[in-house]
């Protein structure tokens, strides 16, 4: 009983803080990046800046969740908002992290094909593609989070009334497999398409002399970005909420530092929120001139976009 009162005063202590700053730094650079859309590249609605611009309204809808949790974890995990609002926030919660990797994914595509092959790009992709992508993932990441509103619910534990992902014992071993095909649909195989585009992108770049500066620094910070995300965000969260949730299946008893460790997982699944403005920074113009000045390059670029 020391031991589970020491993870969740772990938790109780973490989360709150952490949700706090995400909030903050998340609101703000995904509003500043959807202001510099609307007012700065109202005429430049290339492929990048549509997917990018989903990424951000994907951000805002579940980032405004985040007041309900740090009241929830202050409270000492007393859940006050009912049941039909716990689902809502881990249905957001579930749609952002897969909204994230899928547009992440398709942002490096469009931009390996823009790169392997600029002319079928400019000739045969265009921004009514991208926006079909968009409704396709919407509608597949809306798809596949619809289990969770049956999973989630309010639950009666330890004299309060808690939100969390699974409460019924019975259904436990199905809320693993639910969660084994979202580890697996909803991560491995995005990564997969998304490392494969990269490793495309670095060997045109390596082997093009033709190609600016400006567009090799663009792909850097892209490749970085989304190496950063999946080693802090997308990865470990997967790997420590299957691990912990495999323990409570098979009825052993919560390994305390796997169960920290999921809950720092937790507050890093969030954070993907707060590195998205960074990645936008390899597909707006507007954002890239705002924070680090105009370069001689810009021009240049926009002429060959025509």
């Amino acid at each position: 009983m020391a031991d589970d009162f020491n993870c969740e005063s772990f938790q109780m202590a973490l989360l709150p803080s952490m949700y706090g700053i995400e909030f903050i730094v998340a609101l703000a650079g995904n509003l500043f990046a959807l202001w510099l859309l609307v007012v700065r590249e109202r005429r430049n609605w290339h492929t990048g800046v549509v997917l990018s611009c989903n990424l951000a309204i994907s951000d805002l809808l579940y980032v405004l969740t985040l007041p309900l949790l740090i009241v929830y974890y202050s409270r000492e995990k007393n859940w006050i908002f009912g049941d039909a609002v716990c689902k809502l926030e881990r249905f957001l919660f579930t749609c952002n992290l897969y909204v994230s990797i899928f547009f992440i994914m398709a942002i490096s595509v469009n931009r390996c094909v823009a790169l392997a092959w600029p002319f079928f790009t400019r000739s045969h992709v265009k921004p009514a593609h991208a926006k079909a992508v968009s409704i396709i993932i919407w509608v597949t990441v809306g798809v596949i989070s619809c289990p969770v509103l049956k999973f989630a619910s309010v639950c009666d534990l330890h004299n309060k009334t808690q939100c969390v992902s699974i409460c019924a014992k019975s259904e436990e071993w199905h809320h693993f497999i639910y969660n084994m095909f979202l580890a697996v649909f909803g991560c491995v195989v995005p990564f997969l398409i998304t490392f494969t585009s990269y490793c495309v992108v670095i060997r045109v770049v390596w082997k093009s002399v033709s190609i600016t500066s400006l567009e090799k620094g663009k792909v850097a910070l892209l490749v970085i970005s989304v190496i950063v995300l999946y080693a802090i965000s997308f990865v470990p969260h997967h790997v420590f909420h299957i691990y912990n949730l495999y323990l409570r299946i098979q009825g052993n008893r919560t390994i305390c530092w796997v169960y920290k460790m999921y809950q720092v997982s937790k507050g890093l699944a969030t954070l993907n929120m707060c590195i998205h403005p960074i990645l936008y920074m390899a597909v707006f113009d507007s954002i890239r001139v705002a924070c680090c000045g105009k370069s001689q390059y810009d021009n240049n670029e926009r002429e060959m976009r025509g």
